[in-house]
């Protein structure tokens, strides 16, 4: 008998990257990654996906292997292996018709995801050094001193000296690397440099052209980083990189040449510098002639994870709209992008000569899964959660349009539970996203799943407030300075609906939410008592207090000004300005690791409700950041979850 699905039950099923397509389409390399709780600990294994579903596992299940990246005759696979606990990722390459996978690198810091040259003798890598210590030797030395050494003090004059997790002053600078495929002849591309590639993550930042140009992009600023903002670099055989639009607008991302190497795409914002959901323009440049031609002025909305068809003649990416996510084509010369494929969630594309496209696919009931896209239709292909998502129901989503705040149409999902009576109202959990400017698309998720929120009995609100992504800039944008106004009218309007249709029970309903959502969820209760539990993670509550961040970048038009300028536009929508009316039991949680959102956001917002009477409880991580990822904290953390919202609605 079908039954609802648990935290644990997420920690069991695998966990599928995005596919690496062959050459010639006919099979791709997804990386699977599988979870011991008792290890508290995640390994990924490469597999070979046949276009009929067949699988065939590649590297063995006692080494961790990531990245993979095929040679251009797809013969061979490059990827990135870890040797035994706390091992460093070293790239390693094998065939594809059988043998061992040999090990090419030896880097003190690891290395990134590869990518082959056109040749397919040699690999291009990003790897960090340590900065003051410019060589692969030095920076070995001196990350062996620093184990030993008893001052462990930090000091920095940058404006980004941490991010998320990590601390970016101790000087790790990510170089592009170049080694023979035969493991002989390693170079540094890029000595001396002296700026990030990509602080996220810089395996997608660059690209090799088949005459070995290689682009990639970089923070435009050195230290001490008075901006975030980003340029395309080119780097010529034996030269020095040289910025592609010296001039051009502040966020140059993703450079990608055509297959013949004539045309490089890139991706760029100009409307509104610091606004980190400004909208990405598609364009190419003609590198014969250096003509740069926009594909997608007139479309408003964002692509994204662009690939060149192998033909040269366009570009297939993925790109949101109204809460989900569809694969586009565009022409390589211009036009209206048309919609190949149509999500719940599709990213990563791949296409394939027969105009077939590798993709990943996902929604709010089906984790990503390797699929096909053709012919306008989507198949998943790949079948690695199959079996372990067999016992469970997974209960029903609805798509409800609703009139928010100033009379706009607000979509939202609605997750009821497994068992769901229709006549009978239920408890009412508001799960509300992050950013502010992010989305609850129809896709999976891994920390916040909607679906284990519904299981006890529970409806489930996904609410796409003002603010959110996929409906354009404008919609986006139209709460900077007022974080706290459309967003609440837009979620009390979600509530009001659910229960005028007889869906949500007004005596049982919680708010719930992390980063800009606990934000929301501490807005709320110092506005309203209506509901009866709330649970605020990794919540903004002090805007103020949000300079101590780790990006302050664009915080004068998130927040209304600058400190300096005066504080009563800040103190207007600063939760912690708001506290007479606070009531609602509220459950904090933070993690100390956590520089997006610090740790004394939460520690304030508890000290308030404590020193008021009010019911609150604080659960601290001290191994954490702004998320929850250790598998045995994950599982803790939704039992404290699930544990609030039992103790106050009830099952």
């Amino acid at each position: 008998m079908a039954r609802p699905i648990t935290p644990e039950d997420l920690w069991s099923l695998a966990r599928v990257g995005a596919p690496e397509a062959a050459p010639d389409g006919a099979f791709a390399v997804v990386a699977v990654t599988t979870f011991d709780v008792d290890q508290n600990e995640g390994k990924g294994r490469l597999y070979r996906v046949d276009r009929d579903g067949a699988t065939t596992p590649l590297t063995s299940p006692d080494a961790d292997a990531t990245a993979p990246s095929l040679s251009p005759d797809g013969t061979r696979l490059a990827f990135l292996r870890k040797a035994g606990e706390g091992g460093k990722p070293q790239i390693h390459v094998m065939r594809l018709d059988g043998g061992e996978a040999h090990c090419l690198t030896d880097l003190p810091l690891g290395a990134a995801r590869p990518k082959w040259t056109a040749d397919g003798m040699s690999l291009v890598f990003p790897a960090p050094l340590l900065s003051g210590h410019p060589s692969v030797e030095e920076t070995r030395e001196e990350a062996a001193a620093r184990e030993d050494r008893k001052m462990k003090a930090i000091v920095t004059e940058d404006r980004l000296y941490r991010y998320w997790v990590s601390w970016l002053a101790d000087g790790e600078i990510h170089h592009l690397f170049r080694i023979g495929a035969d493991g002989q002849g390693l170079e540094d591309l890029t000595p001396g440099w002296d700026r990030p590639l990509d602080v996220d993550d810089p395996s997608g930042c660059f690209d090799v052209a088949p005459d070995g140009e290689i682009a990639f992009h970089s923070f435009a600023d050195g230290p001490p980083y008075p901006s975030v903002d980003s340029a395309v670099y080119t780097l010529a055989p034996g030269a020095e990189p040289v910025r592609l639009w010296p001039d051009g607008p502040p966020q140059q991302v993703l450079p990608a040449y055509s297959p013949d190497g004539s045309m490089l795409a890139f991706g760029y914002a100009v409307e509104f510098p610091g606004f980190y959901a400004d909208r990405l323009r598609l364009s190419v440049v003609d590198r014969s002639t250096g003509e740069r031609t926009v594909l997608t002025e007139d479309w408003d909305r964002a692509p994204g994870g662009w690939a060149w068809e192998p033909d040269g003649g366009g570009l297939v990416f993925a790109a949101e709209d109204d809460a989900r996510r569809h694969l586009y084509r565009i022409d390589a010369a211009g036009g209206t992008p048309e919609r190949i494929a149509a999500g719940a969630w599709l990213t990563d594309p791949s296409p394939s000569p027969d105009g077939t496209v590798w993709c990943l696919h996902q929604s709010i009931t089906e984790p990503p899964e390797v699929a096909l896209a053709a012919g306008g239709e989507v198949s998943r292909v790949g079948a690695f959660t199959d079996e372990a998502l067999a016992p469970f129901d997974r209960g029903t989503v609805e798509d409800v349009r609703f009139t928010g705040a100033d009379g706009d149409e607000i979509q939202m999902y609605v997750v009821y539970p497994p068992g769901h009576d229709p006549a009978e109202p239920s408890p009412l959990v508001h799960s509300i996203h992050g950013g502010p400017h992010g989305v609850f698309g129809d896709s999976w998720h891994w920390r916040w799943n909607p679906l284990v929120f519904a299981s006890p009995g529970y409806v489930v609100a996904l609410v796409n407030f003002h603010g959110s992504t996929s409906w354009g800039t404008g919609f986006a944008r139209c709460i900077q300075g007022a974080w706290g106004d459309l967003p609440t009218r837009d979620i009390e309007a979600a509530t009001d609906h659910l229960i005028e249709r007889g869906i949500a029970d007004p005596d049982r309903m919680a708010i719930t939410g992390g980063s800009y959502g606990g934000y929301m969820v501490a807005w709320l209760i110092g506005h309203t008592d209506r509901y009866r539990a709330a649970i605020c993670h990794a919540g903004v509550t002090d805007l103020l207090g949000q300079y101590a961040t780790d990006v302050t970048y664009g915080r004068e038009a998130a927040f209304g000004g600058e400190p300096w300028d005066g504080l009563d536009r800040i103190q207007a929508w600063s939760p912690t300005d708001h506290t007479s009316a606070m009531a609602t039991p509220t459950l904090v949680i933070h993690g100390e690791r956590d520089y997006r959102v610090v740790v004394t956001q939460g520690l304030e917002l508890y000290g308030i409700l404590k020193a008021k009477g009010v019911e609150a409880r604080l659960v601290y991580y001290p191994d954490e950041g702004h998320w929850i990822l250790k598998p045995q904290n994950s599982l803790h953390w939704y039992g404290e979850f699930l544990g609030w919202l039992g103790r106050h609605l009830g099952d």
